[in-house]
């Protein structure tokens, strides 16, 4: 039976232990198996390389991706690092130039530093994405929606300059999830998520995913992942199991709020302009509904002083003022000298993100308490 992705969301990839029973599935807390006996196992030998409740979000992963394999990392910055090693020195990427300032402080800072190298483009516009392609360009990673511009990029169209170039398409999927957008179906090659976000959705683990479709990758990203080892502990991979299975809910409540609040804000006199791509006037709506069913529940937005940008996060009650995003609690950042800061100030000016721009998670509380909260921060 071809069950919707509700329900794939609930039952999980094994729908419950199949030794116990257990419909919530166990936690195998073990760093190591016994063997019955000289050159036999288990199909589990050493947790590093193998955990049975590691085993069940990964394979649920993989099947609301639609892909072939799931691995789970400790974090998701640990992923995209584990994700790199497929790569080899000289090989060139073409980044979004609006991503998550961790990860492009992971390709300069580190990446770099073992041969490879990095354009950043606005990957929305497809000409931008051809005229920077060279001989040795290997993969384009996309962030869409961005964090924090809320930028959006055609995925298919993205897919087709990267198949005719023969380069991988890889896309961070962490703002939208497979609940709202399925990039592997839309041709991407290599699906990422920060776990931690909606997929875990309580603000309480860190977790990364790398989802692929294809079998030589998958043989190559098994390999790393053994090799390197930031794997997921058994305890994280239940968190994360456990706080998955309402994600559909938590997605539909907090896409419902957003939008509340996203017009709420484009008419407060005191903000200068709202990045929320469930807007129909945001630059990237129309692509976002074609490629996506939903526009998530992530606004940044701007005031008109910069000194009340400081203030709102001062006053603001119910929001609580931290880093992180996508959990059932609404938090408020400060890109600039929070998730940003360590992304050049030129790259930053060109983008818009200034001292004057916020980003907002909405959460599932009443939207009425959330507008309420803002209202007062803003006064």
């Amino acid at each position: 039976m071809g069950l919707r992705i509700e329900s794939k969301i609930v039952r999980g990839h094994k729908g419950a232990d199949p030794h116990t029973g257990a419909i919530s599935f166990p936690i195998y807390q073990t760093a190591t198996f016994k063997h019955p006996g000289l050159g036999q196992s288990t199909g589990y030998d050493y947790t590093r390389s193998g955990n049975p409740t590691r085993e069940e979000i990964e394979k649920t992963i993989a099947d609301l991706e639609g892909g072939l394999a799931g691995f789970a990392f400790s974090s998701g910055m640990a992923a995209i690092a584990t994700l790199c090693e497929i790569f080899s020195p000289g090989d060139h990427l073409l980044v979004s130039d609006d991503l998550y300032g961790g990860t492009y402080r992971l390709f300069e800072e580190i990446s770099r530093k073992h041969g490879l190298d990095f354009t950043y483009l606005d990957t929305g516009i497809t000409e931008n994405v051809i005229n920077a392609i060279r001989a040795n360009t290997r993969a384009v990673f996309i962030e869409t929606p961005s964090n924090p511009m809320m930028k959006v990029t055609d995925i298919k169209s993205v897919v087709e300059i990267a198949r005719v170039h023969q380069m991988l398409t890889i896309v961070d999927n962490t703002f939208l999830t497979p609940y709202l957008q399925r990039p592997l179906q839309l041709g991407a090659d290599i699906v990422v998520h920060s776990a931690t976000k909606y997929l875990g959705g309580h603000n309480d683990t860190l977790a990364g995913f790398v989802i692929v479709k294809d079998q030589v990758l998958e043989e190559r990203l098994r390999f790393y992942q053994n090799a390197i080892g930031g794997v997921l502990a058994p305890f994280d991979s239940w968190l994360i199991l456990r706080g998955l299975k309402t994600l559909a809910i938590r997605m539909e409540r907090q896409e419902q709020n957003a939008r509340i609040i996203a017009n709420w804000l484009k008419d407060h006199p005191r903000v200068e302009k709202v990045y929320y791509v469930g807007l129909s006037d945001h630059q990237g709506h129309a692509v976002c509904r074609e490629q996506a069913s939903g526009f998530g529940a992530m606004i940044s937005f701007s005031v008109r002083d910069p000194a009340l940008a400081e203030a709102i996060l001062g006053r603001v009650k119910l929001i609580a003022f931290a880093e992180s995003l996508g959990g059932v609690e609404s938090l408020i950042t400060y890109p600039i000298t929070q998730t940003h800061a360590s992304i050049p100030k030129e790259i930053l000016d060109h983008l818009g993100v200034d001292e004057k721009l916020l980003r907002l998670s909405v959460g599932i509380e009443a939207v009425e308490d959330i507008i309420d909260d803002l209202k007062q921060a803003l006064a």
